[in-house]
């Protein structure tokens, strides 16, 4: 295949020649040259290329340079030299354009054959980021989500090769369930039956036995319990997919389907899962770092300064571990000090917020931190229970600046104190027979964590609204493309 302009930019500019396709961001004329430069989404920078307007080019290609507006693709060649101008070492020296595909600056009327094709919505000027959410399908063209889309890109590979390095299977979990996991949120509703109409038989509707699946089926919120049972097998497993919650939140943070990692490790216990979640975080971290500086620098610039650093400082540093109660006593110390100040009083028993968080790891920690051993009133079911009969064994991994980007914990191995647990949350044992049945037979310690696919990549790029971190973001109202 040809080559893509950020293979073309590492090749010595001794005046080979080549061919360039990509989509026009600028078109410039001084004097006798007309300067256009095409990016091809591959890297953040663009090649510059050069038509010297005196030389003899041919009629064909000085339409084409008529056309070739912002946005237009076009294929040019010429040879490849270094460049004159400063922060780009080679251009083009072009001698002729083809234009693929046009993109017209104002609106053209309908005419035979076509519809009307209004102006091309991204011309040279800047565009705010609800204005680019409604045209979705363009805005990768843009500087900002062409970042967003490699950044996201490089750390979806990258949580594979780490998992994969360290003896880890992907398992495919499945996204239709009769589960909600661990009641993390409202499920939407998997149904072929036609809602609108009545029941057959006259009973209560809808009959959910003549439905596709014979039960009521929902939307994953989470492929951990499915995962728990192929590491119950395989010993390390992990899954990397989609899942849903229907919460009407129509907030910066909150998406309604969102892709979630979550590792699954038999043998593991709660110190093997924090260190797992440590190493996990340090390696994509530094794994960006090297692997994206361009599109770094460009959010670090121009979206929220700060983040190189703050990402280097986290690949590089120790992680804090404490366990709950001693980070409340700290988040009590200060409230009652007045040396913070909470929206939310914290006290032994309450869920931390995002503001406690950032205090913990910001001002006590100065750095990250592992908060563990949560109350068990406002943890999952599943979660292994302490000796204290208060507590279980829980951790929720902080980092500065954000808060909670990991939560995770041992699972509960032992099938008599699992199903007492259940039975005080009043929950149906029987819908979870096949679940239990992982600690009837070969149970064994094992632990987990799930991280927030976007929640992570906003944390790299700064984005501050989740919604610009997902290619299609879908939010209550929100299911355009």
């Amino acid at each position: 295949m040809f080559p893509l302009i950020k293979e073309l930019l590492k090749m010595p500019a001794d005046g080979r020649e080549v061919e360039v396709r990509g989509w026009v961001r600028t078109k410039r004329e001084m004097k006798n040259l007309c300067f256009v430069e095409l990016n091809d989404g591959s890297c953040f920078a663009g090649i510059q290329c050069t038509f010297d307007l005196a030389a003899d080019l041919s009629e064909e290609n000085h339409r084409a340079l008529s056309l070739a507006g912002t946005g237009a693709s076009a294929l040019v060649r010429g040879k490849l030299v270094p460049s004159p101008a400063s922060g780009q070492a080679a251009e083009l020296a072009a001698a002729g354009i083809r234009i693929l595909g046009e993109a017209p600056a104002e609106n053209l009327p309908a005419s035979a054959g076509r519809s009307a094709i209004n102006a091309y919505p991204l011309q040279k000027k800047r565009h705010s980021l609800e204005f680019l959410r409604e045209i979705a399908h363009l805005r990768p063209r843009t500087n900002t989500f062409a970042a967003v889309a490699r950044v996201r890109n490089r750390l979806a590979f990258a949580i594979h090769e780490f998992f994969q390095s360290r003896g880890f299977a992907w398992v495919h979990t499945p996204i239709i369930t009769a589960s909600d996991a661990e009641g993390a949120g409202a499920m939407f509703r998997v149904s072929t039956l036609e809602m609108e109409a009545p029941s057959e038989n006259g009973g209560t509707f809808p009959d959910w036995s003549k439905d596709f699946f014979g039960k009521k089926t929902f939307l994953t919120v989470s492929g951990q319990l499915e995962a728990e049972t192929y590491a119950a097998a395989l010993s390390r497993v992990y899954t990397f997919g989609p899942t849903f919650r229907a919460e009407n939140s129509n907030t910066t943070r909150h998406l309604a389907e969102f892709w979630m990692v979550e590792p699954e490790a038999a043998f593991a216990e709660l110190d093997d899962n924090m260190d797992l979640a440590e190493d996990f975080l340090k390696s994509l971290f530094n794994t960006v770092l090297q692997d994206c500086a361009e599109d770094l620098a460009f959010f670090d610039e121009r979206i929220e300064k700060g983040i190189i650093e703050t990402l280097g400082s986290v690949g590089a540093s120790k992680f804090t571990r404490m366990n709950y109660t001693d980070a409340v006593a700290e988040l009590e110390k200060a409230f009652n000090s007045n040396s913070a100040v909470f929206e939310y009083k914290p006290f032994w028993g309450c869920d931390l917020q995002s503001e406690h968080e950032k205090f913990l790891t910001e001002q006590i920690a100065g750095g990250p931190v592992i908060v563990t051993d949560y109350p068990k009133e406002i943890k999952a079911f599943y979660m292994k229970q302490n000796d204290d009969g208060k507590t279980v064994r829980a951790m929720d991994v902080l980092v500065p600046r954000l808060g909670e980007i990991i939560g995770g914990s041992q699972r509960e191995e032992d099938l008599g104190k699992l199903e007492r647990r259940m039975a005080e949350l009043g929950m149906d044992t029987q819908a979870y027979w096949w679940y239990l049945d992982l600690r009837r037979y070969g149970s064994v310690p094992h632990s987990g964590f799930g991280l927030g696919f976007e929640r992570l990549i906003q944390y790299v790029t700064g984005m501050a609204n989740i919604r610009d971190v997902i290619p299609y973001p879908r939010a209550a109202g929100q299911a355009e493309f």
